[in-house]
């Protein structure tokens, strides 16, 4: 069931992300009060600057945290909050959502940044009045965050379809970069991917060169299991790499309606313009849904 949102409380929310994190004041997409960014550097450094933060703003009710992860949100987990085995170089087994919680001594929600992400796009976004979508962030990495009946799809942990292996492109050979999975998803796709492969960073490389091929076909496998999943209704797609560049966002429907051959749910997710769509929320879309993070966490703690 989907918990309806308190009326104005302001939030402190943190969207942690493998490249830069955003503190965010506000109680809404309309109502920021404070944005700030902080790069991700040692874990050290990067939270004492997060905390440094939160001990400036004053007359926030909760704090939301939306983290890179993997990460633990199994509550009754002694490592509850924890960063755990990432590509980050040097964040494994990193504490987050307990450091930052007893800083801020409010209740704190903490989940994933595509779980974030997802809630974001469901309450202001692209996904608005949907129960059941999902959230697509293409950029340092490729993760997932699925929303069902209003809420994350949360059980051992959360999904980590970003690291799914899908099928590759004929004649492609290249091994990725993933340092777990070489070629899974993020492996292949992810910003950094890009760059690895060709030499040049994803913003910089024409609209018909090669790479897209790979990536897209990529992509629209990843988007083609998720279909399969029966779970989203819609597909909303944010990142770097979709924001920066949106000729990507018509060859992954058209290589996602192919992949599925008409196979199940094809005819429901036409016309598929409409069923895969960015994010309407942009780069916002992982802040404010750590805004949603914590005024969910204050409204359980009532």
């Amino acid at each position: 069931m989907t918990l309806p949102l308190i009326a104005g409380p302001l939030i402190a929310g943190v969207e942690l992300g493998g490249t830069k994190c955003i503190c965010i004041l506000a109680t809404g997409p309309d109502d920021i009060r404070d944005e700030i960014r902080i790069p991700t550097t040692t874990p050290e450094d990067t939270l004492s600057a997060i905390e440094a933060v939160l001990d400036r703003w004053a007359g926030y009710e909760a704090l939301g945290i939306a983290s890179f992860g993997p990460v633990s949100i199994d509550r009754a987990a002694a490592n509850y909050g924890f960063i755990t085995a990432t590509t980050k170089a040097g964040w494994t087994n990193t504490d987050v959502a307990k450091r930052l919680a007893a800083r801020a001594g409010l209740p704190t929600g903490f989940n994933s940044d595509v779980a974030g992400a997802a809630l974001g796009e469901g309450t202001w976004g692209a996904a608005q009045g949907l129960d059941d979508h999902a959230y697509i962030t293409v950029g340092t990495g490729v993760g997932v965050g699925l929303v069902m009946r209003g809420e994350p799809t949360n059980g051992m942990t959360h999904p980590e379809l970003g690291h799914v292996r899908t099928s590759r492109l004929g004649g492609d050979d290249w091994p990725g970069i993933c340092t777990f999975h070489g070629d899974c998803v993020e492996g292949m796709a992810s910003g950094p991917a890009i760059q690895a492969r060709t030499g040049t960073g994803a913003p910089d490389l024409p609209i018909d060169h090669p790479v897209w091929d790979n990536v897209t076909h990529t992509l629209a496998q990843l988007l083609h299991t998720l279909v399969l999943t029966g779970i989203p209704r819609k597909i909303v797609m944010g990142g770097g790499v979709i924001t920066g560049m949106p000729h990507l966002l018509p060859m992954i429907r058209t290589r996602l309606v192919t992949s599925l051959g008409g196979y199940g749910s094809t005819e429901d997710i036409q016309p598929v313009d409409d069923y895969v769509v960015p994010a309407a929320l942009g780069n916002n879309a992982g802040p404010l849904g750590a805004i949603v993070l914590g005024q969910r966490e204050l409204l359980r703690s009532r």
